[in-house]
């Protein structure tokens, strides 16, 4: 299975430090963060897809050096980053298994997690977050079923916690089938595939115990402390 990792953004939240570095390649506990989203996703793919565009040729030297997968390939989001859609349907030609994963680049995942996700046809990895309105909320039918992810939804509109959509993706080959349209933000957001695939098929929602997003320096600062690998499986 391939596994797809979201890179090619500009990191300007996390300015400086990403002025003269791409955001993937900034130090975290004594390797890049795109070391630490390789060694999440080498349980469940055999081969991986890095979605490059801001100083991608420093991300190429790295994919060349580093001995995590050695099946690789990058793929430029052209002519600039129009969303995570827009990185996802960069990737078309590229994929060579029939389904795959898809994780933001500057995320963090439990490596168990990723692997049950990527035992669906299609789904979505969740957390219960009690500051939902930064995200992406998990809206479901009476009967439990996936319905729909409600983008940026305001304080109140659900409980004190919500399951929020955190970054981590499943799909099948045919989620090409479908279009996207560009958002109020003029790009093409991920979360409209699975909003609308779920209208045909069903949808799982994998709970995740871990999620470290590294949004901008004090998270990354933040970040040092974690104990990641108790949840990332280090080099072999």
């Amino acid at each position: 299975m391939d596994g797809i990792i979201l890179a090619g953004g500009r990191g300007t939240r996390m300015r400086p430090l990403t002025l003269h570095k791409p955001k993937p390649l900034l130090n975290l506990q004594g390797q890049p963060i795109l070391a630490w989203s390789l060694l999440s996703l080498r349980a469940a793919c055999q081969r991986v897809i890095v979605v490059v565009h801001y100083l991608k040729e420093q991300i190429a030297r790295y994919m060349a050096a580093q001995k995590i997968f050695a099946d690789y390939q990058l793929v430029e989001q052209r002519p600039a980053p129009l969303g995570t859609g827009h990185a996802l349907q960069c990737c078309r030609g590229a994929i060579k298994s029939d389904d795959f994963l898809v994780i933001n680049g500057d995320d963090l995942y439990a490596a168990s997690a990723l692997s049950r996700l990527s035992r669906g046809a299609y789904g979505v990895l969740s957390q219960q977050r009690s500051d939902y309105q930064r995200y992406g909320v998990i809206v479901r039918s009476d009967a439990g079923g996936f319905l729909r992810i409600d983008e940026k939804s305001p304080s109140g509109r659900y409980g004190a916690a919500a399951p929020c959509s955190i970054g981590a993706y499943k799909f099948a080959a045919d989620v090409f089938d479908y279009d996207l349209k560009k958002t109020a933000r003029g790009e093409y957001e991920i979360t409209d595939y699975m909003t609308a695939l779920a209208q045909d098929r069903p949808v799982a929602v994998v709970e995740s115990p871990f999620w470290l997003p590294i949004g901008d320096p004090a998270a990354l600062d933040a970040a040092q402390q974690v104990d990641i690998a108790r949840w990332i499986p280090g080099p072999r």
